[in-house]
């Protein structure tokens, strides 16, 4: 373990903190350590616990810990405050929050509703999502992990957006459907086991928080745009149904051949065959996210879907794959 690359982990008893744990135990290049920023309560003991290092978050651990990165996996309030002292102390930053996916203040203080202390770091932060932002993340100190729901959106939309087939005016809809772990391990009246089972809900309509990196990144406007997002009674999994119209007639062949052209090199982007339509089963405990076409050439409507788990390429094996990006490791180590 002594040649490995230290990466430190804040946040580790949380759904995507220790999801975060399990793929980096399996790196080869790679030494998770877990670094207290808090006093744990009763329920939060984990298997974690005994077989690696754990250090107390402080200047002694970032400077003198042997570490090259962090990991955030806490709140946006809680990275607010903490990062920073990661990038004054010289490491590299992963931020699986929220804290840094805005590009100004104003747009955090409308979907966050909280005043952002560092505007400097949100001008910085680089987006860390792969497919679209692979060079710049490579060079970055400072990466800031997408949102779930964002980044089954816009691995969906964007190559349409960027081809210039749609017809604007007849809009977007997403219909995005989440496991519960997306809300995280903080319980909610919502998140009760007896408010979801057998039940099937839409919460935070027209104001979700991850809307803006949806409009930001696919570069489609708000009033274009309508998301809804759904909590489904399982624990993980995201599963999206995208509604857009073509500029013209277009096939499923012509369709696939634009999103073929973006992501054939693509390890985590798969897209299926006419006909199939992928389901949580096909991504779930996996760095994928797969993508199905149904197109109507007589209509020029068209229905993406696209499926991804929430707590791996929506958070813990996205955050490792960009982790690989900055520190020339391959893409792929750990995920595949």
């Amino acid at each position: 373990m002594g040649d490995r690359i230290r990466a430190g982990i804040v946040g580790f008893t949380g759904y995507s903190g220790a999801e975060l744990v399990k793929i980096l135990e399996r790196h080869r290049q790679v030494e998770p350590v877990l670094l207290e920023h808090r006093t744990r309560t009763e329920d939060e003991t984990s298997f974690l616990d005994g077989h690696l290092q754990r250090l107390p978050w402080g200047d002694e651990a970032l400077r003198d810990g042997g570490l090259a990165v962090v990991f955030f996996a806490t709140p946006h309030e809680v990275s607010l405050e903490l990062v920073p002292k990661a990038l004054d102390a010289g490491l590299k930053v992963i931020d699986l929050s929220a804290a840094f996916r805005l590009r100004t203040v104003g747009n955090y203080q409308r979907w966050y509703n909280l005043e952002h202390n560092r505007p400097d770091l949100l001008a910085e932060a680089v987006y860390g999502l792969p497919e679209y932002f692979r060079n710049v993340t490579k060079v970055a100190r400072l990466v800031s992990n997408p949102g779930c729901y964002p980044t089954a959106a816009n691995l969906s939309l964007r190559p349409l957006v960027i081809e210039g087939v749609l017809d604007r005016e007849a809009g977007v809809i997403c219909d995005a459907k989440s496991g519960v772990s997306g809300a995280g391990k903080k319980l909610s009246p919502r998140t009760h086991f007896s408010a979801v089972t057998q039940n099937f809900s839409a919460y935070a309509v027209l104001v979700h928080r991850h809307v803006p990196e949806l409009l930001l990144t696919s570069d489609v406007e708000e009033h274009e745009l309508s998301f809804t997002a759904q909590l489904l009674p399982v624990h993980r999994g995201i599963l999206e149904t995208i509604y857009v119209r073509t500029a013209e007639s277009m096939s499923y062949d012509e369709i696939a051949a634009i999103y073929r052209k973006v992501y054939n090199d693509e390890p985590f982007v798969r897209i299926f065959p006419e006909g199939e339509l992928p389901d949580l089963q096909t991504v779930n405990y996996t760095n994928f996210c797969d993508i199905g076409i149904k197109a109507d050439p007589k209509t020029k409507r068209v229905v993406i879907v696209a499926a991804i788990d929430n707590l791996v390429k929506g958070a813990a094996g996205q955050a490792v794959q960009n982790m690989n990006l900055v520190l020339g490791l391959p893409e792929t180590e750990a995920l595949l």
